[in-house]
């Protein structure tokens, strides 16, 4: 019987062959687009899209806003690889179905990863409509992506996370938005397990703790692409207000609305910065 590690191993060699069919492409970058800001994807000469449901070991992409798709080409000069769509626990996937993708970003040759997600901003300075740059995160989901046996060809059993959000590119990016006179704050970021939106109770707590924007997502990508090495950039859009003292009702359509309103910022900024790479 394989152990959980080799299984894993397998499991990647496997889906890496089913890619490898359409297009022999070896990213160098690779990018998750969060709910309602997959407009990159645009900007990408495309060698390749592959539903995930083609990708044995893929989940399905079953939130609001997220297209399920692996597309495969060039933007710029880099190599890419996008995923248009992520996984959350709160649709009932397990930790390792959510880390998957980052692990097959990897697999595929990516050694940066860039992310986005929409998020509520418990901060005045960060209204709906913002860019944030994560400087730090909080997980308080409960759960963590590294938790059971540990395989040392894919990363140390105690990876360090004193810089979880890579310094150099996390510079890259503020330059490039001042360059583009795009406002761009650093902020740290919590991450819960959801689906339900927050109290005020609970807002004030989060933001008690040291919390700026608070979303369902992206700490297991992270954890698991710095666990494999992978040097990290997350750029989020604020969707809505949580001050709990100004609290409203918040509907799904109005925060993709505001994702979409605020996407072609977010895009012009992550071109600026890819433009940069080496």
């Amino acid at each position: 019987m394989s152990s959980p590690t080799s299984l894993l191993r397998e499991q990647l060699q496997e889906t890496v062959q089913v890619i490898r069919k359409q297009s022999s492409l070896r990213p160098t970058l690779g990018l998750i687009l969060g709910s309602g800001l997959g407009g990159l994807v645009n900007s990408v000469q495309v060698e390749a899209a592959i539903n995930f449901a083609a990708l044995p070991h893929v989940a399905r992409a079953t939130a609001p806003g997220h297209e399920g798709k692996l597309f495969l080409g060039t933007l710029g000069r880099q190599r890419v690889a996008v995923l248009a769509g992520r996984f959350h626990c709160y649709e009932g996937h397990t930790m390792a179905e959510v880390s998957y993708p980052v692990r097959l970003l990897q697999a595929l040759g990516a050694e940066t990863m860039m992310i986005t997600s929409i998020v509520g901003s418990m901060n005045r300075e960060m209204p709906p409509g913002s860019l944030v740059l994560l400087e730090d995160h909080i997980n308080l989901m409960g759960v963590n992506p590294l938790i059971g046996a540990n395989d040392e060809t894919m990363g140390p059993r105690f990876p360090d996370m004193s810089a979880p959000y890579d310094v150099p590119l996390r510079q890259l990016a503020l330059q490039v938005a001042s360059e583009q006179q795009v406002p761009l704050r650093e902020g740290v970021y919590v991450a819960v397990a959801g689906p339900n939106l927050e109290t005020r109770a609970e807002y004030r707590f989060l933001r008690q703790i040291g919390a700026d924007v608070v979303g369902m997502s992206m700490v297991p990508e992270v954890l698991t692409a710095r666990h494999g090495g992978m040097r990290v950039l997350a750029v989020v859009v604020v969707s809505d207000a949580c001050i709990p003292e100004e609290l409203k009702p918040a509907s799904v359509e109005e925060l993709l609305r505001i994702a979409a309103a605020t996407e072609p910022k977010l895009t012009a900024l992550l071109q600026g910065v890819i433009a940069r790479l080496p």
